[in-house]
C-alpha cells in the first residue's frame, strides 16, 4: 500500500468510526505526514496495518441474571499500605503507563521504562532511552518478572539532523530494571499488533513485515515462526494464550478475510472460519474477537460480529450516531463517546443500546491534539471510569448509564512536550485509580455513593 493510499485509508477510516487507540482529529493524516511526525504515526500503526484499531477489553460480561444486575454496588477499597499520592514523573511517563501487581511500569521523554510502587509513587529504577524519547508507546506487558516495551534501535543521525528510524523489542528484569534482550523489529510500529503475550512465549512481528515470531521471554530466543506470503496482510490478536490472524489480499477490493489460529507451541497454522467482506479487529471480548465491517463505503451502517477461537460467530448491525471522539471494547460492551458528551453502550452480545447519557467531564475542542482516556471498568464494582484531559473524571453504574460518582485529578493544562498528543490515561489497581496527564500522575480511591 502507498503513503498516499494509507494516508486516504486513514482518513476515510477516522472520519467513520474513530475506535483506534489514537485519539485523533480529523486531521490526523495531514499531521502525520510532516517529517517529525510521519515516525510517530508508523510507530501508532505501521504501513501494513495503519487502518486497523486494536484495543483490549476487561473480561466482563453480563450473564449472571438478574441477581447480579440488581446487586448494590460496593464501595472501593484500598490495597493494604495504599495512600493517595501524586506524582510529577516529567521524563518517565508522558508516554503512558502500565499497572501490573503492585507496580507501575511508564515510558517518557528520558526513560523507555521507569518503575513505579503503586502503593507509594515511589521511583524504583529506570532504562534510559536511546536518543529521543519522543514515541507514543509504553511498557505494554509485564510476565513472570520481565517487562515487555519498546526502544529506539539507534541513536545514529541522518545527515539533515533526524534520527534514523527503527524499533527493537526490549525485555527487562521486573525487579532490577536490567535489559535482558532485544530484538530488532522491521519497522516502527508499536501498536499492540506488533508485540503480544501467548502461551510461554512473546509474539513478534519481526524479523519481516510478514512474519511473527514467538521469542522466549527470558532470552529472545526464536521459538518458532510463521510467515504470511506478499501480497498478504494479516491483523493479529490473542485468546486465551493463542494467537490468531486475519488476512486479506493486500488490495483495494473488500475481498474475504480467512482467520488462521497458530498453535502456541509449534506456530503450526489451522484455518478457523473464512468472514465475508474486509473485516477490521477493533479488540477482543473475554474469549471473542471483535470484528467491525461497513455495509457500504462511507457509510454509517456497520456490522459488528464476534469470532470465537472455534469459528462461532454473533453478528448485529451498529450504525453511528454523531461524530465519535472515541470507542473501546469494555468487556461485552462497546461504549463509544461522542464530540457532544453522551456516552452509549452497546452490548455485543444483544446488539442492543443499553444507555445513552452525558459522560460527564469536559470534552476537549475537535481542533485539538487532546483526547480523552480510553475507559477502565472495575468489575468488583461495576462502575466504568472516564478521564478527561481537562483532569474531569467520572464513575457510571455500567449497568444504567447513571452517574454515581464524579472527580477531579487536577492533571489538566499540561503543556505539550515531547509526547504532544498522548491522550491521558486511566488506569486501575485493584480499586484504586491512577489517572496520568503528561507527566503528572494521581493515585486515588474515588468514594460511590450508596
Amino acid at each position: 500500500m502507498t503513503t498516499e493510499q494509507v494516508e486516504q485509508k486513514v482518513r476515510e477510516t477516522l472520519r467513520a468510526v474513530a475506535l483506534d487507540r489514537v485519539r485523533a482529529p480529523g486531521d490526523l493524516a495531514e499531521t502525520v505526514v510532516r517529517r517529525r511526525s510521519r515516525r510517530r504515526f508508523s510507530q501508532a500503526g505501521g504501513a501494513a496495518v495503519a487502518v486497523a484499531a486494536i484495543t483490549v477489553g476487561a473480561v466482563f460480561g453480563f450473564g449472571g441474571g438478574a441477581a447480579e444486575r440488581d446487586r448494590p454496588l460496593r464501595p472501593a477499597a484500598s490495597p493494604q499500605g495504599w495512600k493517595p499520592w501524586q506524582s510529577d514523573a516529567r521524563g518517565a511517563a508522558e508516554r503512558g503507563c502500565l499497572v501490573a501487581g503492585s507496580a507501575l511500569y511508564c515510558g517518557g521523554s528520558k526513560y523507555d521504562t521507569a518503575k513505579f510502587d503503586a502503593n507509594t509513587g515511589e521511583r524504583l529504577w529506570t532504562v534510559k532511552v536511546n536518543r529521543e524519547g519522543d514515541g507514543i508507546d509504553h511498557p505494554f506487558a509485564v510476565r513472570d518478572g520481565v517487562v515487555f516495551a519498546y526502544r529506539n534501535h539507534t541513536a545514529d543521525k541522518e545527515p539533515n539532523g533526524d534520527y534514523f528510524g527503527g524499533t527493537d523489542l526490549m525485555a527487562v528484569d521486573a525487579d532490577t530494571g536490567k535489559v535482558l534482550w532485544t530484538a530488532e523489529m522491521p519497522q516502527d510500529d508499536r501498536t499492540d499488533q506488533a508485540a503480544m503475550l501467548i502461551d510461554g512465549a512473546v509474539l513478534a512481528n519481526t524479523p519481516s513485515l510478514r512474519t511473527m515470531s514467538a521469542l522466549d521471554p527470558r532470552t529472545g530466543e526464536e521459538k518458532w515462526r510463521h510467515t504470511w506470503d506478499k501480497g498478504i496482510v494479516c491483523q493479529r490478536t490473542v485468546l486465551s494464550g493463542v494467537p490468531y490472524l486475519l488476512c486479506n489480499q493486500e488490495s483495494e477490493k473488500l475481498d474475504d478475510t480467512d482467520i488462521f489460529r497458530l498453535d502456541p507451541a509449534t506456530g503450526n497454522a489451522e484455518k478457523v472460519v473464512t468472514m465475508p467482506g474486509r473485516q477490521q479487529l477493533v479488540g477482543t471480548s473475554g474469549d471473542r474477537m471483535v470484528l467491525i465491517a461497513a455495509k457500504s463505503v462511507g457509510g454509517k451502517d456497520l456490522r459488528l460480529t464476534t469470532v470465537s477461537g472455534s469459528g462461532k460467530q454473533s453478528s448485529h448491525a451498529y450504525r453511528i450516531e454523531g461524530e465519535p471522539a472515541n470507542s473501546d471494547i469494555v468487556g461485552d460492551l462497546l461504549i463509544s463517546v461522542s464530540w457532544q458528551g453522551k456516552a452509549s453502550a452497546y452490548s455485543l452480545t444483544t446488539g442492543k443500546t443499553l444507555w445513552t447519557v452525558p459522560v460527564g467531564v469536559k470534552m476537549p475542542e475537535k481542533d485539538t491534539m487532546a483526547g480523552l482516556a480510553a475507559p477502565v471498568l472495575s468489575t468488583g464494582q461495576w462502575v466504568v471510569y472516564f478521564a478527561g484531559p481537562a483532569g474531569d473524571l467520572s464513575g457510571l453504574d455500567v449497568r444504567t448509564g447513571e452517574q454515581i460518582w464524579r472527580g477531579h485529578a487536577g492533571t489538566g493544562n499540561q503543556k505539550p512536550g515531547p509526547a504532544f498528543w498522548n491522550p491521558p490515561q486511566l488506569l486501575l489497581y485493584e480499586d484504586v485509580l491512577v489517572a496520568r496527564n503528561g507527566s503528572t500522575i494521581i493515585s486515588l480511591l474515588p468514594g460511590i455513593k450508596d
